[in-house]
C-alpha cells in the first residue's frame, strides 16, 4: 500500500481526508516513487446521454447552455490526462446527430423528434479534436425503446413504424438480431455516422439480447428462431450467430468506407466461466457476455473483426466470485492481438455500495497491476464522466499528479496501417523573453496517402538524452505546424519534432534547434535551423546547421 492510500485508510475523519488529499503532490513526489509511465496509453471516459447521466444535465437545455457543459466536462477530462472520450450518440433507438434513419434524442430536448437548434456530434467532435482527443461514438443498437410507458417516442421511431422488428422484454422494446432486415437495418444506421461525421471509433458496450432478471427468461423470439433458425439445434447459438453476423458485416464496412475509424466493443467483464469452458475465466458469476448477452466477443477477437475491446472490470481484487486479479490477465491472454483497454469502475468509487470499494487503495491496486501487463493492455475506460465530480477517494489527484502526470500518445494498431508518416522539415524556434515559438514545414503524404494530422513536441536540456520514449519529455502535441513552449527555461534547450498520421504512428524525430537562454533583443535571441540528413531507420538523424 503506497503512502496515500495509507493515510487515507487511517484518516475516517473527512476533513483529514481532504487535507490529505491537498497534500498529495507533494506526497506522491516526496514518498512513493510513481509507477513507470508508459508513452503509449489509452486513456479515455465513458460519457453516458442516456436518462441525462452525465450529459446533458438535464433535458430541454438551451443549446449554448448544452455546448458549455460538454465544453467544460472536455476540459476537465484533459486536465485528468484523457486522450479519448466515448460519447453515448444513440441510446434508445433515438440519434444525438441529424438523421434521416432515427428521430432526435428525447435526452436533448425532452420529447424524441423535437431538433436541439444545433448538431451535437459535430460540435462534440470538433471540439475534442481542437483538444487533440480522440472522439468514439457510442452507440447502442438493438434498444429501441427504453420504457414502455414513461420514454418520449416519436412517431418515426422505428419500433413504431417497424413493429414486427421487435419484442419486449420488461419494459423495454429491442429490435430483433435474428431478422436479417434489422441487422441489415442497424448497419446503415451505424453507416450513416461513420459517413457524415469524422469520427475515431465506433463503439457499443454490453446490450445486445436482454439481461434476464428476477428469474424471467426471456423467449420473445421464439417465432423468430422457428423461421430463420434452420441449421440450429440450440436458440443460444442461433442468437450467437446472429450477432455474428451483424459484427462481420458492420466490421467490414467501417473498413472499406474509413478504414481509419476503430471498432471496439465493451462486454461485461466475463467472457465464460471456466466452469463451463476450458477456455474461459476462474470465475463463478452468471452474468456473462457468451452466455446471457449472446455475444462471443472472444470470436470476433480471433476473427479479427474488432480493433479492441474494452471489457468492463468493475470487481474488485477481493471479490470472492470475479475477482480483478483473475480476469485481467484472461483478458490479456485473450486479445489475439488486438488492443485491451480495462474498463474501471469509477461510479464504484462514488457510491461505495460495497466494502471493497470503501478501500481507498483499491483504485491504485489495479492501475498498477494494470500497467504491470505492459503491451499487453493498451490503457484503460473510466465509467462514467459524472462520477468524476465529486473527485471520489482522490480520484482526479490520482490521475493528474500520478498515473496521468504526463501525457500519452493513443497506442498504433498496426494491423490498420503500420506505414509513418514522413518527417517534418524546416524547423526553427524564435525565443523571445516571454517564450519560444516553434514552427515547421508538414511533410507531403506518405506512401499509401496518408498525411500528418498532428505533431508531437519533445525538449531537451543539453545534457539530457535524445529519449524519446519517456512521455516527460513531451511537452505538447499540435495540430498546426507551430507550437509555443510558454514554459521555455532559462537555459539552453533543444527540441525533437515528430509528425502523427490519423493512426497515430509516429515519424522518425528532428531536431528541430537550439535555444540561447535569455534573449539579447526585444525580439529574438537566436534563431538555428537544421537540416536533416542520411536518415536511417531507427536511428536518430545527422544534422548541419543552416545559415539564418
Amino acid at each position: 500500500m503506497n503512502i496515500l492510500s495509507l493515510m487515507l485508510s487511517l484518516c475516517s475523519y473527512r476533513p483529514c481526508q481532504l487535507a490529505v488529499l491537498v497534500l498529495f503532490p507533494l506526497l506522491a513526489c516526496a514518498t512513493d516513487p510513481p509507477p513507470k509511465a508508459p508513452k503509449r496509453e489509452f486513456r479515455a471516459v465513458w460519457v453516458a446521454t442516456f436518462h441525462n447521466i452525465d450529459w446533458p444535465s438535464a433535458k430541454g437545455l438551451a443549446p449554448a447552455a448544452q455546448k458549455q457543459e460538454f465544453e467544460e466536462l472536455l476540459a476537465r477530462q484533459q486536465q485528468n490526462g484523457m486522450n479519448a472520450l466515448f460519447v453515448q450518440v444513440r441510446p434508445s433507438g433515438d440519434a444525438f446527430y441529424q438523421s434521416n434513419l432515427a428521430p432526435w434524442s428525447e435526452y436533448l430536448t425532452g420529447t424524441q423528434g423535437t431538433p436541439p437548434g444545433y448538431d451535437p456530434l459535430a460540435f462534440m467532435v470538433d471540439a475534442a479534436h481542437q483538444k487533440g482527443m480522440e472522439f468514439h461514438a457510442w452507440m447502442n443498437p438493438f434498444r429501441a425503446i427504453s420504457h414502455k410507458r414513461f420514454s418520449s417516442v416519436a412517431p418515426d421511431n422505428v419500433a413504431l413504424i417497424r413493429p414486427e422488428w421487435t419484442f419486449e422484454y420488461g419494459e423495454r422494446i429491442y429490435l430483433n438480431p435474428g431478422l436479417p432486415e434489422v441487422r441489415d437495418y442497424l448497419v446503415e444506421v451505424i453507416m450513416e455516422v461513420v459517413t457524415n461525421y469524422d469520427v475515431d471509433g465506433i463503439h457499443f458496450d454490453d446490450y445486445f439480447y436482454p439481461y434476464e432478471s428476477d428469474g424471467v427468461a426471456f423467449n420473445g423470439d421464439l417465432a423468430t428462431f422457428r423461421a430463420y433458425g434452420e441449421g440450429f439445434e440450440d436458440i443460444h447459438d442461433w442468437r450467437r450467430h446472429n450477432l455474428d453476423l451483424f459484427i462481420q458485416d458492420l466490421s467490414s464496412q467501417i473498413e472499406a468506407s474509413k478504414p481509419w475509424v476503430k471498432f471496439g466493443i465493451s462486454p461485461v467483464g466475463i467472457w465464460r466461466n471456466k466452469r463451463d469452458d476450458p477456455r474461459g475465466s476462474r470465475t463463478t458469476s452468471s452474468y456473462t457476455a457468451y452466455d446471457m448477452l449472446h455475444a462471443d466477443v472472444r470470436f470476433w477477437l480471433v476473427k479479427g473483426w474488432i480493433d479492441y475491446v474494452a471489457p468492463q472490470l468493475y470487481w474488485s481484487t477481493d471479490h470472492p466470485f470475479a475477482n480483478y486479479n483473475d480476469l485481467l490477465p484472461w483478458w490479456a491472454e485473450n486479445s489475439f492481438g488486438r488492443h485491451v483497454y480495462v474498463g474501471h469502475a469509477a461510479f464504484k468509487l462514488e457510491q461505495q455500495q460495497s466494502r471493497y470499494w470503501k478501500n481507498p487503495s483499491q483504485l491504485p491496486i489495479q492501475l498498477d497491476l494494470r500497467r504491470g501487463y505492459g503491451s499487453q493492455i493498451h490503457g484503460g475506460v473510466f465509467y462514467s464522466a459524472g462520477s468524476f465530480e465529486s473527485n471520489p477517494h482522490g480520484l482526479e489527484d490520482l490521475l493528474r499528479y500520478r498515473y496521468h502526470k504526463y501525457p500519452s500518445l493513443i497506442p498504433s494498431m498496426p494491423w490498420k496501417d503500420p506505414l509513418p508518416p514522413g518527417a517534418p522539415t524546416d524547423v526553427l524556434a524564435r525565443k523571445n523573453l516571454s517564450h519560444t515559438l516553434i514552427t515547421w514545414t508538414p511533410p507531403g503524404p506518405a506512401a499509401d496517402g496518408d498525411t500528418a494530422v498532428q505533431y508531437v513536441i519533445y525538449r531537451f536540456g543539453l545534457d539530457q538524452p535524445e529519449d524519446i520514449s519517456r512521455p516527460d519529455f513531451i511537452i505538447g502535441t499540435s495540430s498546426e505546424p507551430f507550437f509555443i513552449d510558454t514554459q521555455s527555461p532559462p537555459q539552453e534547450v533543444y527540441y525533437l519534432i515528430t509528425a502523427m498520421d490519423r493512426l497515430h504512428n509516429e515519424s522518425y524525430p528532428v531536431r528541430g534547434m537550439v535555444t540561447s537562454g535569455k534573449a539579447t533583443n526585444p525580439l529574438y535571441s537566436r534563431e538555428i535551423r537544421f537540416r536533416p540528413m542520411s536518415p536511417y531507420p531507427g536511428r536518430f538523424l545527422s544534422y548541419v546547421p543552416l545559415p539564418y
